[in-house]
């Protein structure tokens, strides 16, 4: 199985979002709108949106949301 985890993380890396999804296209969806949502401000920091992939539920930040 597949996990798809969307972070934004603020310039220490700290993670401020985070989603996690078996679907591919919601994760692709959940990381254009984090995105969209940082202010050219925020860009300018340093914040950075991240997708990546995990193979496990137990490998998923615990402060995620989870859908699947």
């Amino acid at each position: 199985m597949t996990i798809w985890i969307n972070e934004q993380l603020d310039p220490s890396g700290m993670i401020h979002a985070c989603i996690a999804s078996c679907d591919e296209i919601t994760a692709q969806d959940c990381y254009q709108s984090f995105e969209e949502n940082l202010t050219p401000e925020q860009k300018s920091q340093g914040w950075i949106v991240q997708m990546r992939t995990v193979e496990s539920w137990d490998d998923v930040p615990v402060n995620s949301l989870k859908l699947n």
